[in-house]
């Protein structure tokens, strides 16, 4: 059987390291439940933050759509009783639809806006794969040139953009609207960081395989890149649907109005009716909300992996 040592210093060091074993122990003891509690509340005052934030968002959006739904009467005096109580009708949504001739103005905008996110999604997939795997001579300084024309704005290269298209008798065509923006510095840009991700491994494996390089981008490295895909998709499409600059500038005829056009066009017409713009608003503003909803999950799965590499 072992003994305890009669040696002072050896029960002195025994003695303190029990008292500094308890008073670790008993604060922590003591400290217990309120880490949890410190959690539980941050989380009360994140979800209350966001909850005002997202309120902040949606309030003018609801104003809008109870607005569309209120008889003219109602909808112009703009208080909130007002507009709770009215009757609603959906007479204003038929008005606004006939008055403003949105059909036509639907279908030039779909067209456009297709068109455009094409062009794009091939030029962004073709120049931002070639600047992810191509070394080349001058490759910085493209990347340069590409980063800086994220800044400039459009309406800056209006001018000689409007004397290409009428040296080339576009002027008033569907290819003033939809030429000048079919590549675009963001779109590959994008892409490429996306492609950054892939490892290089697949390609090689394909190249075994006696694929070419425009198989393997086609077979192997876009089924990977459907998350960028559908985020420029979006971006594009939205950015298109919502452009009121090159309709305005580049066309005349009526025949070639967009949405945003027929949507100004409207507001001229019916400045005061409150109730009928709120409804052309609606109007064109529901197919975008319902593309977002569709492509979310893709959309948000894109952004969130376009900065990450390997």
């Amino acid at each position: 059987m072992s003994s305890i040592s009669s040696d002072p210093s050896d029960r002195e060091s025994l003695t303190t390291h029990a008292s500094l074993s308890a008073a670790s122990v008993e604060p922590s003891r003591l400290r217990g439940p309120l880490p949890l509690w410190d959690g539980r509340l941050l989380q009360i005052l994140n979800f209350l933050l966001l909850l005002l934030g997202a309120g902040l968002v949606l309030a003018p959006l609801g104003i809008v759509l109870l607005t569309s739904f209120t008889p003219a009467s109602s909808g112009s005096s703009g208080l909130m009783f007002d507009l709770l109580s009215a009757r609603w009708t959906s007479a204003n949504y038929q008005a606004a639809w006939t008055r403003g001739r949105f059909l036509l103005a639907f279908a030039n905008s779909t067209i456009v806006a297709l068109a455009v996110t094409a062009l794009q999604i091939l030029t962004s997939t073709l120049a931002g794969y070639a600047l992810a795997r191509f070394q080349f001579r001058g490759r910085q300084g493209v990347l340069l040139l590409l980063l800086t024309s994220l800044v400039i704005p459009f309406q800056i290269l209006v001018i000689p953009i409007f004397l290409i298209l009428k040296a080339g008798h576009l002027i008033n065509t569907y290819g003033a609207l939809i030429l000048p923006t079919a590549a675009n510095g963001f779109g590959i840009f994008l892409l490429k960081q996306y492609f950054e991700t892939v490892p290089v491994e697949l390609e090689e494996a394909a190249a075994l395989d006696g694929a070419t390089r425009l198989q393997t981008l086609v077979r192997v490295i876009l089924p990977l890149a459907r998350p960028a895909m559908v985020t420029l998709f979006l971006f594009t499409f939205i950015g298109e649907w919502n452009d009121l600059f090159k309709p305005l500038v580049f066309t005349t005829r009526p025949e070639l109005r967009t949405v945003q056009l027929a949507l100004a066009e409207f507001q001229e017409q019916f400045t005061n009716d409150w109730s009928l713009l709120m409804a052309a608003v609606v109007i064109a503003t529901v197919p975008i909300v319902l593309l977002f909803l569709i492509c979310q999950r893709q959309f948000i799965r894109g952004i969130a992996a376009t900065g990450i590499k390997n």
